[in-house]
């Protein structure tokens, strides 16, 4: 019996972690392939397609398929604070010296559903959108997509709706308003992008976005900004220290427990 596209990519994926394919090998030629595997061409044709839609491969013409090197992933450490400095609030201190690489963006138009929902606005409602692309200084080309997405409400006719917000971005500016000292909070999830995204971020096929969200609400709890960082899932990855709390001790009673941070 002939082995299916499922099973021919099994062994293929096995042999390219396992390290008996290396970054840079070429594949044995699907002709090849479907000789040792008894299948039908298209059968093995679907199986490579399958380890492309992972990453694993990517056919270069006059070459073949080739097996993709794999980046090490940058780690982004979230320690549950935010820093500041000459230039403003920032979330991550190893991207701290990163710039935008290009202008920022600035529209009015409706956020994703899921970012309406978050800002408490209405699926369809207009709002201000600001994009910016960000990456390493010197870099012409961004490593990031991070878009900030304001209601209309607060936005409308202020600073916050121009390209360049001046000193502190709008963080600042917010808190210039009176709506400080800002919180913030943030959730991660993660999704395959769009094709303009993957263009901008310049994603082979199979590789998916890491996402974070990051709610910025005001001093009593209005919710000002929602801000949607994407990035390659191949290149990044979240790292959270793991702090004990008080009663996490061998020994402890049960009401000593509680969370450190929040005491």
């Amino acid at each position: 019996m002939s082995a299916s596209y499922r099973e021919i990519a099994s062994e293929l994926r096995r042999s390219i972690l396992e390290g008996r394919y290396r970054a840079g090998d070429v594949l044995p030629k699907l002709d090849d392939l479907a000789q040792r595997y008894g299948a039908a061409y298209q059968t093995v044709r679907s199986a490579i397609g399958l380890l492309e839609q992972e990453g694993l491969v990517e056919s270069i013409r006059r070459r073949g398929t080739v097996v993709r090197d794999r980046p090490t992933r940058r780690r982004i450490t979230r320690s549950r604070q935010v820093y500041r400095d000459d230039r403003g609030y920032y979330f991550d201190p190893e991207a701290q010296p990163w710039v935008a690489v290009s202008s920022p963006t600035v529209s009015w138009g409706p956020a994703p559903a899921d970012i309406a929902l978050v800002l408490g606005v209405n699926v369809g409602d207009e709002v201000l959108v600001r994009d910016r692309v960000i990456g390493p200084p010197g870099s012409s080309h961004g490593q990031q997509l991070a878009t900030s997405y304001l209601p209309a409400w607060l936005a409308r006719g202020t600073v916050l709706a121009e390209q360049q917000t001046g000193p502190g971005g709008i963080y600042d500016r917010l808190e210039e308003m009176r709506h400080g000292p800002l919180r913030w909070a943030e959730a991660l999830s993660a999704r395959m992008p769009s094709p303009d995204e993957a263009k901008s971020l310049d994603l082979p096929p199979g590789v998916p976005l890491l996402r974070i969200v990051r709610t910025t609400t005001s001093a009593s709890g209005q919710v000002l900004e929602v801000n949607d960082t994407r990035m390659s899932a191949e290149l990044f990855e979240i790292g959270y220290p793991i702090r004990r709390s008080p009663g996490a001790r061998v020994g402890a009673s049960a009401d000593q427990d509680g969370d450190a941070e929040d005491r």
